[in-house]
Parts: C-alpha cells; sequence; structure tokens
C-alpha cells in the first residue's frame, strides 16, 4: 500500500509542477519525508494525508489507492434497520407523546417507513 500511496502523492505533486521542497514548505515537513513518503520508504501521516486530499481537492479513497477517480468512491450512507432492533422501537417511543392518537399514528407510520426502507 505504502507503493500506491507514494505514487499518488508523486503524480499529484508532478501534476503542477511543485517541487518536493516547496510541497514540504507548504505541509510544514521536511523535504525528507515528502521524499520517504513518495518512495514508499514510509507512511505519510493522516494529517499529512488530508493536507494532500484538501490542497489537490482529491479523496483519500483516490490518495489510497481504493479508486482511480480522484473524486472517490461514491457511498450510499444507508445502513439497513433492522425493526427487530430493540433501540430502534425504544427510540421511537421516546420521540412521541404516549396517549396521543396522533403520535399514535406518526409512530405506525415511521415503523411502516423502517420496514419499507429494510425491503429495498
Amino acid at each position: 500500500m505504502l507503493k500506491i500511496v507514494g505514487q499518488r502523492l508523486r503524480s499529484l505533486r508532478d501534476s503542477i509542477g511543485f517541487s518536493q521542497m516547496k510541497m514540504a514548505k507548504l505541509f510544514n515537513v521536511g523535504q525528507s519525508s515528502i521524499y520517504r513518503y513518495e518512495s514508499g520508504e514510509a507512511s505519510a501521516p493522516y494529517h499529512v494525508l488530508i493536507q494532500y486530499a484538501d490542497f489537490f481537492d482529491v479523496s483519500l479513497d483516490y490518495i489510497y489507492g481504493r479508486t482511480n477517480a480522484p473524486q472517490g468512491i461514491i457511498y450510499k450512507a444507508q445502513p439497513k434497520v433492522e425493526m427487530s432492533h430493540p433501540e430502534i422501537e425504544k427510540f421511537i417511543e421516546l420521540c412521541f407523546e404516549p396517549k396521543s392518537m396522533v403520535n399514535k399514528r406518526l409512530r405506525e407510520t415511521l415503523r411502516q417507513m423502517l420496514r419499507e426502507q429494510q425491503n429495498e
């Protein structure tokens, strides 16, 4: 993994014609550190990788070689909800006034929506 990260870091730097020294000054690290990151001799700390990602407007997925698209992988952040999970039921009950008929309908509607989401 160090090899692909190093290749990506060097490629990004080369794409704008910056020297290792200029990158080092920009990210407040030593030039020898930039050399070690790019050559795969050392792993860049997370804060340096984030600086690269922000500066070059690329994703960490791209830097890590998880994708060849600089904008990264698009994830569907939609976890499946298990209706049988007691925490979900407890949460629903806490959200609504127990004796209100309107809230009873809202609770049932919410449960139905969660069941539909689970079946997708």
